[in-house]
């Protein structure tokens, strides 16, 4: 499980200049600048590993914003992670479509056959799992993201092949 609270980001928290630059670069693209603040946050999730406070406080000040506004935007969206994640990431829907079509079974499924809850991290560090508001394909529901790919139609016998690739 995932330890709470987080632990600091080991290292220093600031972007090399080229980072920098690009923060810049970013910012200049909107007509109000923190309409940058998405992209900011997932470079700053590539470097430090995860967006803990201090790098909340870090992007807060390279926007003139207050880290609580930044806060803010980290705990509504769920792309971003607030401790260290596992190497796999499995977020199951649980919007309308996928509650109706059987997500509350497949997400129970996904706690016992993993031994976590929602929001945590297997202890050997291989996977996070988190359920989220929605993953866009309501017309196959229910639905999960491991990483980068989607899963569709879910049952519980394909969501343990899918577990099982991952181990």
């Amino acid at each position: 499980m995932t330890p709470h609270p987080a632990p600091p980001v080991s290292g220093p928290i600031a972007f090399s200049a080229e980072q920098i630059a690009e923060v810049r670069r970013l910012q200049s693209l909107y007509p109000d600048r923190r309409g940058a603040l998405l992209p900011v946050l997932h470079l700053a999730q590539e470097t430090f590993g995860y967006v803990s406070l201090d790098v909340e406080a870090y992007v807060a000040g390279l926007f003139e914003l207050s880290p609580a506004h930044v806060h803010e935007v980290v705990t509504f969206y769920t792309m971003y992670f607030q401790a260290p994640k596992g190497r796999h990431v499995v977020s199951v829907c649980h919007n309308l479509s996928c509650h109706l079509a059987g997500a509350p079974a497949i997400i129970e499924h996904v706690k016992q056959r993993l031994g976590i809850e929602p929001g945590e991290t297997t202890d050997d560090g291989r996977i996070t799992f988190v359920s989220v508001e929605c993953l866009c394909a309501c017309e196959a529901a229910p639905m999960m993201q491991v990483d980068d790919r989607y899963e569709m139609n879910l049952t519980p016998e394909k969501v343990d092949r899918i577990l099982e690739e991952l181990r």
